[in-house]
């Protein structure tokens, strides 16, 4: 007897929602798509330790390390350098803290977030700024670590030497293979979606730890464990209170960027609970290991011969086993890449994703965002004092406005409603649409908030008040924003399930 074939047959399961169900939603594929629509809350896969390896990676890069031995250099010593960074970690564990909570809740990454306060048109405004400052970032942390590469590479093959004395358009032949294949390797990671950033994540950051722990202990048997506990210059007095606070200052300002887009991550965490322990493990626990690391390397290194490092890499190049340079190198390798693909990649590629939603999605506009990082050729930007100062300095200092605007607007005057399908939607009576599609009371907010922040941080007259440039940004923007906030308005709470698709997509 011939089989027919039956009703039994699978049925293929739907990935998201129906086109009934958005258009019950009144959804626009202007601001829509598989990447920017909410997460399902069933099948997300971030868990405390996804979380905690984000900061295992992130905190130990070889920037924060210049920025912390930098504190050494400036006459802080031992424990001054542990109060500046403890300041810093526990403002940061509650501000990640509850950017995360927001994530978690909506399910949506940040330019679709930042659409509560600043509206469906006005939150490109909040995700470009933030995209922007990332590419740029990305491909100096590329350049960086091609840097450790070269170096790797010399003293595997020293007759690459030639390549290296070679130059085109401001780099080494060597620097161009290095940094080639790096943004290589990171085009290719990212481009598999923020799964295999998570899983590159939870396999570096054991791997990072470990390595710098290892690499503070060698330090500590070379000098017998007894290390030098400041320079011979050290801070005293009022002044050494202003450097402490000033540094926790600035420790919270390199994480401006993330205290805005924590979401992107968050909005696959599997419970609200993992983001807390995540983050307490991974911040002021963490913060305390990188301290003493810190203090250890620059200790030792001040006991050996006097000199103040810069970076951990100059302990890895002063290593006299080429196996254990090698094996250091790939560390740090593995290092700055992490940080790259968390810091640097996900940011701009979701704002691209947001600006073109019906043209991009997470993977083509990561490889848009890595040409751009790319093309501009970073090296130039980094030897450009005028380019790290006014230009990334400049955009950094517009995070702290953007960050009290959108904190405010949500736990204080929304008190954590959200109508999430609204978000997706450019009905003229929508809820987040305001006039025209942009929140002008935010905008309102944001504007003399990043007045005062640019001159704070850019003015040299305000160098002694510089480092409090974020915080200064952030909370004139809260205050104005609370003042003049629309409340005559009822808040709804509705959840996005319904148009939302699974994290593995």
């Amino acid at each position: 007897m011939r089989k027919t074939e039956s009703a039994e047959a699978p049925v293929p399961t739907r990935l998201g929602p129906s086109p009934e169900q958005l258009a019950a939603h009144r959804i626009s594929p202007r601001f829509y798509n598989a990447d920017l629509a909410p997460s399902r809350k069933e099948g997300r896969s971030w868990t405390a330790y996804s979380v905690f390896t984000l900061w295992a990676n992130d905190v130990h890069s070889l920037g924060n390390y210049g920025f912390a031995l930098g504190l050494f250099a400036l006459g802080l010593g031992a424990w001054q350098i542990l109060v500046a960074l403890l300041v810093g970690a526990a403002l940061l564990f509650f501000l990640l803290t509850l950017s995360g909570f927001m994530g978690y809740k909506t399910g949506v990454p940040y330019p679709v977030m930042s659409r509560i306060s600043f509206g469906i048109h006005g939150a490109q405004l909040a995700a470009s700024v933030r995209g922007i400052v990332a590419i740029a970032w990305f491909g100096i942390q590329t350049y960086l670590a091609s840097s450790v590469l070269n170096v790797m590479l010399l003293t595997m093959f020293p007759g690459l030497q030639s390549w290296a004395d070679a130059e085109f358009l401001g780099l080494s032949g060597l620097g161009w293979f290095s940094f080639t294949l790096l943004w290589v390797i990171q085009v290719i990671i990212v481009s598999y979606g923020m799964e295999m950033i998570r899983r590159y994540e939870a396999i570096a950051g054991p791997i990072i730890l470990v390595t710098f722990l290892a690499l503070a202990v060698w330090m500590l048997i070379r000098v017998d464990f007894s290390i030098a506990w400041s320079t011979d210059d050290a801070l005293s007095g009022w002044e050494m209170w202003a450097h402490i606070f000033g540094g926790g200052a600035l420790w919270v300002s390199i994480y401006g960027t993330f205290v805005l887009n924590f979401s992107d991550f968050t909005r696959a965490a599997k419970k609200r609970g993992a983001i807390v322990v995540g983050n307490f493990w991974g911040i002021p626990v963490n913060m305390l290991v990188f301290g003493l690391v810190v203090i250890s390397l620059a200790g030792a290194q001040y006991k050996i011969d006097g000199t103040v490092i810069t970076s951990p890499a100059d302990i890895v190049q002063s290593i006299g086993s080429p196996v254990l340079l090698v094996l250091a190198s790939l560390s740090l390798l593995l290092l700055t890449v992490a940080v790259n693909l968390m810091a640097n990649f996900v940011a701009p590629t979701y704002a691209l994703t947001n600006l073109f939603p019906r043209q991009l999605n997470f993977r083509s506009a990561a490889i848009i965002s890595a040409v751009i990082g790319f093309v501009i050729l970073p090296w130039n930007l980094y030897d450009s004092p005028v380019v790290i100062v006014y230009f990334l300095g400049g955009l950094g200092a517009l995070l702290g406005p953007l960050f009290g605007v959108i904190m405010v607007d949500y736990w204080v005057v929304r008190r954590t409603k959200v109508n999430v399908p609204q978000l997706y939607t450019e009905a003229g009576d929508g809820e987040y649409f305001y006039h025209r599609g942009v929140n002008w009371r935010a905008i309102g907010a944001f504007i003399p908030a990043s007045a005062i922040s640019l001159v704070f941080a850019l003015v040299p007259a305000f160098s002694g008040i510089s480092e409090f440039s974020w915080f200064s940004g952030a909370a004139i923007a809260a205050l104005i924003y609370f003042v003049i906030a629309r409340r005559d308005f009822t808040f709804r709470e509705v959840d996005g399930e319904e148009i939302a698709v699974p994290t593995h997509h």
